[in-house]
């Protein structure tokens, strides 16, 4: 391989990697504005888009470990990006809605083919920000107890959830109630006998 287009697919063999996720799109028709108008309003969504040459993607691809994207043709793009896949997916949908271009061919998310109608599927769903807000708000705790959360297997964590709707209050409750007998059992020992000079005196 010549010395130039293996530094190409060398550096998109790491993009690849370095992403969770990546769409291939069709340019075709898309002028010189419109691309540049596409690439600002990914790169607000913390996505990048890349011209490649077809063989170049599919090189890169195969080094990654990523599956198969079947048969390239035509003028690709890939779309590529930190962490919020769906923000990338809505700012492609939104842009294909008013210039009609460009087509979304295919994609891979964590590692797995996903189809154009994924894609669309994905750009529906609320960004990154806003799923973690909304958590934040269910659980109201300190940071410290989100990232202990997030730690833990799904299923405890929607346990936990679960237990904030349920009680109203944060999830360490219960445990503070099972506590407050405890103090009360010298009580009720102590009762009998403050009693029991009640009953001598009227037999003195």
């Amino acid at each position: 391989m010549h010395p130039a287009k293996a530094s190409v697919v060398t550096d998109l063999n790491k993009r690849l990697n370095d992403s969770p996720f990546i769409f291939v799109a069709d340019y075709t028709g898309l002028n010189v504005t419109q691309f540049s108008e596409l690439r600002t309003r990914l790169d607000k969504a913390g996505a990048r888009c890349q011209v490649v040459k077809n063989s170049y993607l599919r090189l890169a691809a195969k080094g990654a470990g990523l599956p198969d994207l079947g048969e390239l043709r035509g003028q690709n793009a890939i779309v590529t990006g930190e962490k919020d896949v769906a923000a990338a997916a809505k700012v492609l949908k939104n842009f294909t809605a008013e210039f009609k271009k460009p087509t979304v061919r295919t994609g891979v998310v964590d590692r797995l083919i996903v189809t154009t109608e994924q894609i669309q599927a994905i750009a529906d769903l609320p960004s990154r920000d806003v799923l973690l807000s909304q958590l934040l708000g269910v659980l109201s705790a300190p940071a410290s107890k989100l990232v202990r959360l997030l730690n833990e297997p799904a299923s405890q964590l929607a346990r936990v959830l679960q237990a904030r709707v349920d009680q109203g209050g944060a999830p360490e409750a219960p445990a503070a109630k099972a506590e407050t007998p405890a103090p009360a059992a010298p009580a009720e020992v102590a009762a009998p006998a403050d009693s029991t000079p009640a009953t001598e005196t009227p037999n003195s």
